[in-house]
């Protein structure tokens, strides 16, 4: 692929490399889920302040989950009409002026702007960084997209967290620090996407993409149909530890503090990078089968930890929950990558992450009013079923494909020796 496409031909100026553009896409799409995960452990000292409750926290919540779902149906093929560049821009300014927000902060109704801003620019954002990682991933390692996609998002929720945390328990005006860091570290990305090298020559029809649907590709859906079991459930695992699972924490472990919740959510989704560096040289198939089965066994230990009010237990379910969401997210991904077009991939991985954060935002809603409700045991048990049944449909739907797979697969192996002789 030429270094330098005709959307980056406007004005001359020099050029970041393709690996370090490569590396920065990684970076950014860290920091977003980063600062997707940052006002968790904040939720607290605002409720002090403003005297809000769990509802209305899970309100905020809401409207970050349904801003990031609106941008993927409106914006998130555009950067396969228009480039990949400008959209990051844009994304990146917006979710500077949303760390402004936060900061300005004096309500409830401060943080519902900004979190809905935030959704905004996430979503646009995620599109366009899936397919630049594919499109600028050296071509003698094809699996290495994927691969810093699906881990960049994992350590940016667990580093988001934590860091956060660890912010609120010793440092200064936490909840104008953490903001002021991550304005810190937008402007500087930003600064580096104006001279990354643009990778798609993009193609007409940029307004009509503009209308709100999911854009996927008539070829893929098939696949995609087989694969959206292993993704809502994955999804729905990290919606259930960070929804319930500083509730959980503190029932377990008797220990309310906003580090020790954070660890406890580094430990999954460390797990979950760990997973896909482990499995990264199987096939993608083999990775959601691989992740399906963590998952459900991550779900019922885990659920024994908190019946028995056993830490080993619900530690153990934790990471090996987290080893199956970090290996399924890393299959579906490699799975999509592999099927692509270069001109369509911004839409394919929009499609992806539409379904993957309704997953986890519906669900995660839903646990909170619930367990307000009927209550933390219940709400949880309830909870770990439907991860457990939609980990077991995506056993199936996966048996089912690999069948189908290798009759086709037989039959060319059998017909390329008569090929090769004639």
């Amino acid at each position: 692929m030429p270094p330098d496409l005709p959307f980056a031909r406007a004005a001359r100026r020099p050029r970041l490399s393709r690996g370090i553009s490569f590396w920065l896409l990684g970076a950014i799409q860290l920091l977003l889920l980063f600062a997707a995960g940052a006002p968790s452990p904040l939720y607290p000292l605002y409720q002090a302040e403003w005297g809000f409750g769990p509802t209305a926290v899970t309100l905020v919540f809401a409207l970050y989950a349904f801003g990031l779902l609106a941008a993927l149906l409106v914006v998130g093929s555009l950067s396969d009409h228009v480039g990949r560049r400008p959209v990051l821009i844009v994304s990146l300014l917006v979710e500077i002026a949303a760390m402004v927000v936060f900061i300005e902060a004096a309500g409830l109704g401060w943080l519902l702007v900004a979190r809905g801003i935030q959704g905004l620019a996430t979503g646009a954002a995620m599109g366009a960084i899936g397919a630049g990682l594919v499109d600028l991933q050296p071509l003698h390692k094809p699996r290495l997209g994927p691969l810093v996609g699906g881990t960049s998002i994992l350590l940016g929720l667990a580093l988001g967290g934590l860091g956060t945390g660890v912010l609120v328990r010793y440092a200064p005006a936490p909840t104008v620090l953490v903001y002021l860091l991550l304005i810190a570290a937008f402007a500087i990305t930003l600064a580096g996407v104006v001279f990354m090298p643009e990778t798609t020559e993009g193609r007409p029809g940029a307004l009509g993409s503009l209308l709100p649907r999911a854009p996927l590709p008539r070829r893929l859906r098939p696949h995609v149909l087989v694969i959206t079991p292993s993704l809502v459930a994955l999804w729905a695992v990290g919606g259930f530890h960070l929804s319930l699972g500083p509730a959980l924490t503190a029932a377990v472990l008797g220990e309310r503090s906003t580090v020790i919740a954070g660890a406890v959510i580094a430990v999954l989704t460390g797990a979950g990078a760990l997973g896909q560096l482990f499995l990264q040289r199987t096939t993608p198939l083999r990775i959601l089968s691989y992740g399906s089965v963590a998952l459900i066994a991550g779900m019922l230990i885990t659920l024994i930890g908190v019946a028995a009010t056993a830490p080993a237990a619900y530690l153990i379910g934790t990471a090996l929950a987290g080893f199956g969401y970090g290996a399924s997210f890393l299959g579906a991904m490699r799975s999509l990558a592999a099927r692509a077009e270069p001109t369509e991939r911004a839409a394919v991985f929009s499609v992806m992450f539409l379904i993957s954060y309704l997953a986890f935002g519906l669900p995660a809603v839903v646990a909170g009013v619930s367990a307000a409700h009927l209550g933390l045991a219940l709400t949880s048990s309830g909870y770990a079923v439907v991860v457990i049944a939609l980990a077991l449909l995506a056993l199936v739907g996966l048996y089912v494909q690999r069948r189908r797979k290798a009759p086709r697969a037989a039959e060319t192996a059998r017909s390329q020796p008569a090929h090769q002789s004639a």
